[in-house]
């Protein structure tokens, strides 16, 4: 099976030794995106709903690249400093996919890169 590695400019550049995806085969591993804006690459302003609808443009955006759209997501994992932010995830989560939803875990971390609150990695599947 060949990799591939997903990139777009309408997310946030990789800060480290990754990639902002990998293809293999006809599944697509996402990985975890903080709300930076991907034109400043700074965290965007405003409250954690912000915050949160960022992760989900980023994710949209390399899903984009992939060829795909978060219609194809078969599964989240939602890291959180706050648990209490876990009614707004699923309340934003459900702008972005329609049932039947994705599988997904939610994790309590105490905390994520550059202060983020939140932090949301994906996988597709293209087949």
């Amino acid at each position: 099976m060949t990799r591939k590695a997903i990139h777009t400019d309408k997310a946030p550049q990789a800060i480290g030794t990754y990639s902002q995806a990998v293809r293999a085969g006809d599944t697509v591993y996402i990985s975890g995106q903080v709300p930076f804006d991907p034109a400043t690459g700074n965290l965007v302003e405003g409250d954690i709903e912000a915050e949160i609808r960022r992760c989900f443009e980023n994710l949209k955006a390399i899903a984009q690249a992939a060829g795909a759209g978060l219609d194809r997501a078969v599964k989240f994992t939602v890291f959180l400093i706050d648990l209490a932010h876990f009614a707004k995830v699923n309340e934003v989560m459900a702008t972005y996919v329609d049932k039947p939803y994705p599988a997904r875990a939610a994790i309590g971390v105490a905390a994520l890169p550059r202060g983020a609150r939140v932090e949301i990695e994906c996988v597709l599947h293209l087949g």
